[in-house]
């Protein structure tokens, strides 16, 4: 097809453009005019009982914490976690994720913190589901012990190490709408060739194989 016929099928669908540029219009108002979205985070920290050789907990992390921490995370990311925290009322997007110490030299998630995250409309509801999801992470640490029968002297701990807040989510307006200009272009002259190519086949299909409208139903 030549830039000509190219040309020629744009100017005969030109009302698929027309849709085009409206729904792209659309999608750039909501890019530079988004819904407000924050998200809540905090980290905590599994931390062994105090003994007399290491009064200072911090002091004593071992790697096998941190498999604690991931059996809980992943009983909470579980069909039955999720709707333990819905019934908490967490709803929308949120995530549970390990941290790794900070260091090159450090295998990964050895350090038992996690970070939980949540996302909602308002500052307040997402700090609200963070603290949520700490309250059922903590009671999940327990009930583990508990169900071994761990003494309470020789109990692992949470600890919360950054306190719940809350950041509003700013994204790229600039690249939002570049990606919605290319979208809203190409669908719209994909969509117009394809119409147009689709047109003019069928008229030259001969009559007796173009397709034949249904019967129309007599009004009761």
């Amino acid at each position: 097809m030549s830039p000509g016929n190219v040309a020629d099928a744009l100017l005969r669908r030109w009302y698929v453009l027309v849709a085009a540029l409206l729904l792209t219009a659309a999608g750039a108002y909501h890019v530079v005019r988004p819904a407000p979205q924050y998200v809540g985070s905090a980290v905590i920290v599994l931390k062994p009982p105090v003994t007399q050789n290491q009064p200072n907990q911090l002091t004593n992390l071992q790697p096998p914490l941190a498999v604690v921490s991931y059996a809980v995370v992943q009983q909470l990311q579980s069909p039955a976690g999720v709707r333990e925290l819905s019934a908490v009322g967490v709803h929308g997007t949120y995530h549970l994720v390990p941290r790794n110490s900070g260091t090159s030299a450090t295998p990964r998630y050895l350090i038992p913190s996690l970070q939980v995250q949540s996302r909602a409309s308002d500052a307040g509801s997402a700090v609200a589901a963070v603290r949520r999801i700490i309250g059922v992470y903590v009671r999940h640490v327990d009930a583990l012990q508990t169900a071994q029968a761990v003494p309470a002297g020789s109990r692992i701990t949470a600890s919360v190490l950054t306190s719940p807040s809350a950041a509003r989510v700013l994204g790229n307006k600039s690249r939002g709408l570049a990606g919605t200009t290319l979208l809203g272009l190409a669908g719209g002259v994909l969509g117009a060739l394809w119409l147009d190519r689709y047109a003019l086949h069928r008229r030259k299909l001969p009559p007796g194989r173009r397709p034949v409208p249904g019967p129309v139903p007599a009004a009761g």
